[in-house]
């Protein structure tokens, strides 16, 4: 299954209805939403893995955040906590609030769905995105091959000793980019 997938069918379906009442839309135009949402999100956060600690920022949030809940329960998504959780991950990925709204701009004028609303689902994308990567990377154990153990263990300490330096973190950033291109197929 891969991350688009994931998402839509987070909470075995019910993420999608959640979201869709929470914000008085139909599920269609949600799902429109996010089928716009999910890969500008993944697009940013292919960019922020070329970055320098890019990809050991997330390869930790994805070790440690416990994003899984929010792709398998979608009460959460009524949840203070998630909604911070979210636009925290936004800022890591689109790095402002006036990159939030350009991304709400641009799929408003895409879906019909009024940016406002865009603004309130953002979160939730960013939240539910995270969860994906997160529990697709760990049941086909590739944060463990990623990341190993120890110091410099499994395929990315592999990489970075192979290729030396910046040149692995680069190999290990493609490596992650191509990941997240997979996983949106």
């Amino acid at each position: 299954m891969d991350l688009f997938d994931m998402v839509l069918n987070a909470g075995k379906g019910a993420s999608l209805d959640k979201l869709a009442s929470q914000n008085n839309i139909s599920t269609d135009q949600t799902s429109a939403v996010m089928a716009q949402l999910i890969p500008a999100l993944a697009g940013r956060m292919q960019n922020n893995v070329q970055q320098e600690n890019g990809l050991d920022s997330l390869l930790s949030a994805l070790g440690k955040g416990n994003h899984q809940r929010y792709v398998d329960d979608p009460d959460l998504f009524a949840d203070s906590t998630t909604q911070l959780e979210g636009n925290k991950i936004l800022g890591h990925l689109l790095g402002s609030k006036d990159q939030s709204r350009q991304v709400a701009t641009q799929v408003a004028d895409s879906t019909g769905v009024s940016s406002s609303i865009i603004k309130k689902i953002l979160p939730m994308a960013a939240t539910m995105l995270m969860g994906a990567m997160s529990k697709g990377t760990q049941s086909s154990g590739l944060l463990g091959q990623l990341g190993g153990g120890g110091s410099g263990g499994g395929l990315l300490g592999s990489i970075l000793g192979s290729l030396g330096g910046n040149a692995g973190k680069s190999g290990a950033a493609d490596l992650v980019g191509g990941l997240l291109k997979s996983f949106l197929r």
